[in-house]
């Protein structure tokens, strides 16, 4: 018996550490009325005590339930589901039970209850998008719902006082996580008294974002980014004095909600509580009671469903397949399927294969960040990591033909150039306006073609000089141009444009004034890189030299070693229309004999169309249909579809 003491304070120190040892899970959307938290998880409504511990499910319906908002007394819970189809607003005890639905069709955005206990729920039902207005919802004596619409033409949320004062943001979200976004759209924070006509700015001092007002002891509360992260602030209610009550740095503070003085909202994947009355700030330690099936291992039935990037090898043998962040490489016909990524806990990005089809070049987050890597194609061997200056995510990097480059771009739109024999990478490009892409080696490696974003916002065809490390444009910066492809001679550049502007609408006015419509814009053509080259769509003339000449000039080129040279001199002067029709054009490559792209028309599959490369009969031609991707084997002898 004297023992018994012992045992259970060891059982009381125990319990807290099993409780920790919990799973836990990814907390967002919560809202909180006296000691109660309501969030969601797993695609489900949940509750538990503002101080934590084990939460509780309350809803098991296939259907996601998001927005929950706890009425002011915290018995019922106001949230969006689409249980019939259409997403729209229901209810429920806080205790569990059948759901109420609000609203049919109305697709409500966001919802909260006014002080006496209405509904609040913002919808474009009876606006003109992108705004939305905001609806009061009540249920009558005999179960019907009764709406009144508020007098404003753009509200995307809003709190009420106990007088019908309304606090509200002007415009819903705009569609961009942009951090310090001040465009047009911008969130901003009004007022409109219950007995004005007109509403008032009160957060016109920043053109950044301030949203979500929530009201409290004479002020009012929301999140803004004036100090560059997402944090809680506070204001009189005219718009003075302004407070800040949070100061993370980071991840952005996300769905506040406020209930009897405590401001309730997301940070990262956790919940934290903000105390107004004693200025404090802590985080709210939940565990989840639940099978977590979301995190079974399963089979893949058609793992083709998931590849992300495919290429062919270098002679089409082999293809590098990436999917789910593993990279296999397989045989075109019979014989065994490698995986050459071996490394665990790491996603690999768009990998292709190196010009010596031993290796395979891809992107891994394996370091913690998206750099260039490496792999062994047979799966055997080291894998090696070539960057270690990653700040942003990656896109795809392409080799050059001698195995020396790998060009690669990144979010911020920069352009890269790493050379793979001595490992520096350096920048050789950056864009204020667009992403940067398209890229493309000449044969002989030593130059890189690339699309850039101009000033006006046209996009142009670039050509980056490895050799003496500059960069010139190639085509004008009057049309969009993109998709350059190098003949495997080097002596001409194709690339796609849009100069064919034609609408198809016969006039921009009339009763319905339709906007112009431009179809097939897109257009063949190429640049002559050296003077005096002729079209090899011209027709034969007496200036041109008989069959025997060229076989002789062609046999004495092919035993030469390939060594371009670009005439920048009037090369966007030197620009020659390939003779086909415009069209739905992209995807553009070349061999010696021929060029592929793909087309796509209105009410059409996309197909795969080919144009020879003569001078009689040209002619598109399609290859295939519903192709949604192709590539080019680097000899030009294979495609993969």
């Amino acid at each position: 018996m004297r023992t018994t003491p012992v045992l259970l304070l060891l059982c009381l120190v125990l319990m807290p550490l099993v409780a920790a040892d919990s799973p836990q899970g990814y907390y967002r959307q919560p809202t909180i009325a006296g000691d109660t938290i309501v969030f969601v998880a797993e695609g489900d409504l949940w509750k538990v005590d503002a101080s934590g511990g084990v939460a509780e499910r309350l809803t098991t319906h296939p259907s996601a339930e998001t927005m929950p908002s706890l009425s002011p007394d915290g018995t019922q819970i106001a949230y969006r589901a689409s249980y019939e189809g259409a997403t729209d607003l229901y209810t429920m005890p806080i205790e569990g039970g059948l759901p109420q639905r609000w609203t049919y069709g109305r697709g409500p955005s966001w919802a909260s209850w006014t002080p006496d206990g209405k509904l609040v729920y913002a919808t474009t039902a009876f606006s003109d998008l992108p705004n939305q207005q905001l609806i009061l919802a009540e249920r009558s004596k005999s179960g019907g719902i009764l709406e009144t619409r508020v007098p404003l033409a753009q509200a995307a949320d809003g709190a009420f006082d106990n007088k019908g004062n309304l606090w509200f943001t002007r415009l819903p979200f705009q569609g961009s996580h942009t951090k310090r976004y001040e465009g047009g759209t911008a969130q901003q924070l009004w007022s409109f008294a219950s007995s004005g006509d007109e509403a008032v700015a009160l957060t016109k001092d920043y053109n950044g974002t301030s949203k979500k007002p929530m009201l409290w002891d004479g002020r009012v509360y929301f999140a803004t980014d004036r100090d560059g992260t997402m944090n809680l602030w506070s204001m009189a209610p005219d718009g003075s004095d302004l407070q800040q009550h949070t100061k993370h740095d980071g991840w952005d503070l996300k769905s506040p909600q406020l209930g009897n003085g405590r401001v309730v909202y997301q940070l990262g994947a956790d919940l934290r509580v903000y105390d107004i009355a004693s200025d404090s700030d802590r985080q709210v330690n939940i565990r989840l009671r639940s099978d977590f099936d979301h995190m079974r291992e399963r089979w893949i039935d058609k793992p083709m469903d998931y590849v992300s990037a495919v290429h062919l090898s270098p002679d089409g043998d082999r293809v590098v397949l990436t999917a789910r962040g593993r990279v296999w490489v397989a045989p075109a016909e019979q014989g065994r399927v490698v995986e050459a990524s071996r490394t665990q806990g790491a996603r690999f990005r768009n990998a292709r294969f190196m010009p010596d089809g031993d290796q395979v070049i891809a992107l891994s987050d394996s370091s913690g960040e998206v750099e260039v890597w490496t792999l062994p194609a047979n799966g055997l061997g080291e894998e090696k990591q070539w960057t270690k200056d990653g700040e942003v995510l990656r896109w795809e990097a392409l080799p050059s033909p001698d195995g020396k480059w790998a060009a690669h771009r990144d979010k911020d739109f920069k352009l890269w150039l790493l050379n793979l024999e001595s490992g520096k990478n350096r920048k050789i490009d950056e864009s204020d306006i667009g992403d940067i892409g398209s890229l493309a080696w000449s044969p002989d490696s030593r130059f890189l073609a690339y699309v850039k974003a101009e000033e006006n916002t046209f996009s142009s065809i670039r050509i980056h000089d490895v050799e003496n490390e500059s960069s010139f444009r190639a085509t004008t910066d009057r049309y969009d141009s993109y998709d350059p492809a190098w003949s495997p001679d080097g002596k001409w550049l194709f690339f796609l444009s849009d100069r064919n502007l034609r609408t198809v609408v016969p006039s921009p006015w009339g009763n319905y004034q339709p906007e112009p419509f431009l179809d097939k814009k897109t257009k063949i053509y190429m640049l002559a890189l050296q003077k005096g080259q002729r079209s090899p769509f011209a027709a034969d003339d007496e200036l041109q030299s008989d069959d025997k000449e060229k076989k002789d000039d062609k046999k004495k080129e092919d035993k030469e070693e390939l060594k371009i040279e670009i005439d920048q001199d009037g090369l966007m002067q030197r620009i020659y229309d390939v003779p086909v029709g415009a069209g739905n054009y992209n995807a553009l490559s070349a061999t010696k004999d021929a060029l592929f792209l793909m087309s796509r028309n209105r009410g059409s599959r996309p197909e795969l169309k080919g144009l020879a490369i003569k001078n009689k009969e040209v002619k598109l031609e399609t290859v295939a249909s519903g192709v949604g991707y192709y590539d080019l084997s680097a000899n030009g002898k294979k495609l993969l579809l």
